[in-house]
C-alpha cells in the first residue's frame, strides 16, 4: 500500500511538524526544503503524494506543480497557502493541483485530503501495471482464476465479448467479483487503453450522467449494480446510449433485471439496451473445486500485504473450505485467506437446516478431496488410504464431480 509523501517547504520547523504528523498516521515523509531538492524524487513512477507550499524562495510550488505534471500527469500535488493566497490556490487547481488546504491546517483536515490523493495514485500505478500485465498476457488467464469447467466457460465468454463495442451486463451472485470481471473485458476491449471508470448507479443522478460518460471518453464506462439506479437515472442513462457516446457501457448486476423490467420494477428498454452481450459468474457453490486455487492466491496475497511468510496450506484445511458454500463467494474467501495468513481460527459453516444425508455426503465429499491433496492427486494412493476398492472411489468422485487432476501440485 502506497504511503510516501513527499514534502516540500523552505520552512524546516514546518517540514518536521508535518512529519511528524504523517509518521504518526504511518506515512513515509520525505523532506526537501526547495524545488531543486524535490525534483530529484519525482518521476513518472513515484509511488507517493507531493504536498508543496505554494510560497518558496526561487521556484515556488507553481514551479514544482508544472514540473511534476511535466513528468507525469496523474501525479497528485497537494499545495499549502498562507492567508490571502486563496486566489492562488484556485488558480493551481485550474492547473492541475489535486487539492489545496490553508495554512496553518488540522492535521484530521490534511489527512482526509491525502488519504484521496493516495488513493488515487494507487489506483493509478495499479492501473498502468496492469497495462503493463495486458501486454505480456491474456488478462482473463491472469485475473480470473479457477481449473474447472465453468471457470474456462467464464473466460471464453470475457474473450468472446471484449473486442466488440457493444453493451456488455455481467452478473452473479454478491461477492463473486462482477467489478473485477467488467475490468478484464474492458482490458481485453477495443477501448482497454483508455480510463476504466467505475459508478455505483444507486448513486447517480440525472445530471450527473453526463459528466461521468465525459470522465469515460475513449475507455468504458461501469455501472455497479445497475438495479439501484433511480427512474429518473435510468431513463437519462437511456438516453444517452441511444444518443451514441464515446465510453463502452458495462453495467454489473446482482439482481434479475428481466424479472424486475417484467414486474415494471426496471425500465425495461434500458435492459434491452445493456443486456446486448452477458457475461454470468457461476457461484462459487457451483464450482468447487476452484476454491483451492483461488484460496492459494488469496493467501499470497493477504501475506504480501501482512509483510509475513505465507502459513502452509494442508489438504484437509482445503477440504474443509469445499465442504462450505460459501453464499458471499470471492469476497469471503478472501476474508478467509486473510483470517488465515494472521492466524486467526476459521469459523466453519454449520450445516443444522440440512438432513443427516446431506451432512454426510459433505463430509465425504471433503475426505475424498483431502485425500487426494495429501496424494498429489494420485488416485489409486489416495483410494489406498481411504481403504476404498478403486471402482468405488472412482464411483465417488463421479458422483461429486471431483476431477483428480485438479490436487496435482
Amino acid at each position: 500500500m502506497i504511503r510516501k509523501v513527499l514534502l516540500v517547504d523552505d520552512d524546516a520547523a514546518v517540514r518536521e511538524a508535518l512529519a511528524q504528523t504523517l509518521e504518526l498516521a504511518e506515512y513515509e515523509p520525505v523532506s526537501a526544503g526547495s524545488f531543486v531538492a524535490a525534483k530529484d524524487h519525482i518521476c513518472r513512477e513515484f509511488d507517493g503524494v507531493i504536498i508543496s507550499d505554494i510560497r518558496m524562495p526561487g521556484r515556488d510550488g507553481f514551479h514544482l506543480l508544472a514540473y511534476a505534471r511535466d513528468v507525469d500527469p496523474e501525479l497528485p500535488v497537494i499545495l499549502l497557502t498562507g492567508e490571502g493566497d486563496i486566489p492562488m490556490a484556485v488558480q493551481a487547481m485550474g492547473q492541475g493541483a489535486f487539492d489545496f488546504l490553508e495554512k496553518p491546517c488540522a492535521a484530521a483536515d490534511l489527512l482526509v485530503v491525502l488519504e484521496s490523493a493516495i488513493t488515487a495514485r494507487a489506483e493509478i500505478l495499479h492501473d498502468r501495471e496492469q497495462r503493463r500485465e495486458l501486454e505480456r498476457g491474456d488478462p482473463a488467464a491472469r485475473m480470473l482464476f479457477g481449473l474447472s469447467e465453468r471457470a474456462e466457460i467464464l473466460r471464453e465468454r470475457v474473450r468472446s465479448v471484449a473486442p466488440t463495442h457493444a453493451e456488455v451486463l455481467v452478473t452473479g451472485p454478491a461477492g463473486s467479483g462482477i467489478s473485477k470481471v467488467a475490468e478484464v473485458v474492458h482490458l481485453m476491449s477495443p477501448v482497454g487503453q483508455g480510463p476504466f471508470v467505475k459508478r455505483p448507479a444507486s448513486s447517480l443522478q440525472p445530471e450527473d450522467l453526463l459528466r461521468v460518460y465525459e470522465d469515460a471518453s475513449g475507455g468504458s464506462l461501469f455501472l455497479d449494480e445497475v438495479s439501484a439506479m433511480t427512474d429518473t437515472t435510468q431513463y437519462a442513462a437511456l438516453e444517452l446510449i441511444e444518443q451514441g457516446t464515446d465510453a463502452r457501457i458495462i453495467a454489473g448486476t446482482t439482481a434479475d433485471l428481466a424479472e424486475l423490467s417484467t414486474q415494471g420494477q426496471f425500465n425495461a428498454d434500458l435492459f434491452y439496451r445493456l443486456d446486448v452481450m452477458r457475461v454470468r459468474i457461476p457461484a462459487l457453490s457451483e464450482r468447487p473445486e476452484d476454491i483451492p486455487i483461488i484460496f492459494r492466491r488469496y493467501v499470497a496475497q493477504a501475506a504480501e500485504q501482512a509483510g509475513i511468510a505465507e502459513p502452509e496450506i494442508t489438504p484437509e484445511h482445503l477440504a474443509l473450505l469445499m465442504a462450505q458454500d460459501w453464499p458471499g463467494n470471492a469476497r469471503s474467501l478472501m476474508s478467509a485467506a486473510m483470517r488465515f495468513v494472521l492466524g486467526m481460527p476459521e469459523e466453519v459453516a454449520q450445516a443444522a437446516d440440512q438432513g443427516l444425508n446431506e451432512q454426510l455426503a459433505r463430509v465425504e465429499r471433503s475426505l475424498l478431496i483431502a485425500a487426494l491433496g495429501r496424494h498429489n492427486g494420485k488416485a489409486a494412493e489416495a483410494a489406498k488410504s481411504l481403504k476404498l476398492p478403486r471402482k468405488t472411489f472412482y464411483d465417488k468422485l463421479a458422483r461429486y464431480q471431483i476431477r483428480p487432476e485438479d490436487y496435482r501440485r
